[in-house]
């Protein structure tokens, strides 16, 4: 495993340093190979530190560094404002590292049009892209995997732009899931051709005119989680909706198949349900975690930005450190970059 050093915005996030430390350092002990760059309060580091290094090796920090700032970019701070002040941020500063070529990557779980905001201007898109998108994987209920984009980043859309969230979207599911010829999908209000905004149809157009591409078609909501398509596009306000509908979906049922119900009539009432309905997942639905999918990535830029969610707990935090990780070392903008110009 080649060496790696990641930079961290551990102040962003509903809880901070509690959650991101913590979570640096399980993240540390399972990548022997992995170093890490800490930008935030460098008071409320080391006092997390230790407090966390009694539950870890004390050897790993040797591959932690911390640069103090005194300032971040709040969750709920307008983005004009965010990024017209945004010079000293915990944010900020970890995007710079990358730039710099101090990092290999950068993860946050910090405010969302500041992160994309900032890594635009920072870092810069791909050659020939308009917009970056944020990317994620989802779980299929044969036991494999999708990818999804947009998911908020970019709310309105034109065809142009969906078309090249396909293009990089199939790039990184090939590159990401190991797949060949991945199908891509538009996500819209139904199948028929005469559905949808504009935007929809008319990217809808340019993709199966691309024979490059194993364009499917539409698909409708309740199908994201069915197998049916490698590459789900969408605009970011629709694949946000989607997103969040369905980690709150899996949640609840997730919690009710592990009896965290308080509802003692529906418990029991629910779970047999689902053992007859879903016989050969049951088990499979049951032993899902949700903090496994945690995190979207920032494609079509230079360099690998992963987005944490900002409720993340420690494991979830980790898992997002341990995908920007593995798209570092798998160099994914570099063969996003290379795949475009064989579409």
């Amino acid at each position: 495993m080649s060496r790696l050093t990641l930079a961290l915005d551990v102040m962003g996030g509903d809880i901070g340093p509690r959650i991101t430390i913590p979570a640096s350092l399980k993240a540390l002990e399972a990548d022997p190979a992995l170093s890490l760059l800490l930008f935030g309060d460098s008071q409320k580091i080391q006092s997390e530190l230790d407090i966390s290094l009694k539950n870890f090796p004390s050897n790993l920090r040797d591959r932690l560094e911390i640069h103090h700032c005194s300032r971040v970019i709040g969750n709920n701070q307008h983005l004009t404002d965010a990024l017209r002040h945004s010079k000293g941020t915990s944010m900020r500063l970890a995007i710079e590292a990358v730039q710099n070529g101090d990092a290999q990557g950068c993860v946050s779980a910090g405010n969302t049009g500041a992160l994309m905001g900032l890594a635009k201007v920072i870092l810069q898109p791909l050659k020939g892209i308009q917009r970056p998108a944020l990317i994620s994987l989802l779980p299929t209920m044969d036991g494999g995997h999708s990818v999804m984009l947009d998911l908020g980043a970019n709310l309105e859309c034109s065809a142009e732009n969906l078309y090249q969230f396909a293009l990089m979207g199939a790039i990184f599911a090939e590159n990401r899931l190991n797949l060949v010829f991945p199908r891509v999908a538009l996500l819209n209000i139904g199948v028929e051709e005469i559905k949808g905004h504009k935007s929809i149809r008319e990217a809808a157009e340019m993709l199966s005119k691309d024979t490059a591409l194993n364009y499917i078609g539409f698909i409708e909501g309740d199908l994201l989680l069915n197998g049916k398509a490698d590459v789900i596009v969408s605009e970011g306000f629709a694949g946000n909706v989607a997103l969040k509908t369905l980690e709150g979906a899996a949640k609840n049922v997730i919690g009710l198949l592990k009896g965290k119900s308080r509802n003692y009539l529906l418990k029991p009432l629910f779970g047999s349900l689902m053992k007859v309905l879903f016989k050969d997942s049951y088990q499979r639905l049951k032993d899902i975690n949700p903090d496994q999918y945690n995190g979207a990535s920032l494609i079509g830029l230079t360099a690998v930005v992963v987005k944490s969610h900002g409720s993340a707990n420690v494991e979830a935090f980790a898992n997002a450190i341990k995908d920007a990780a593995f798209q570092a070392r798998q160099n994914i903008p570099q063969k996003i970059l290379d795949g475009l110009k064989k579409y």
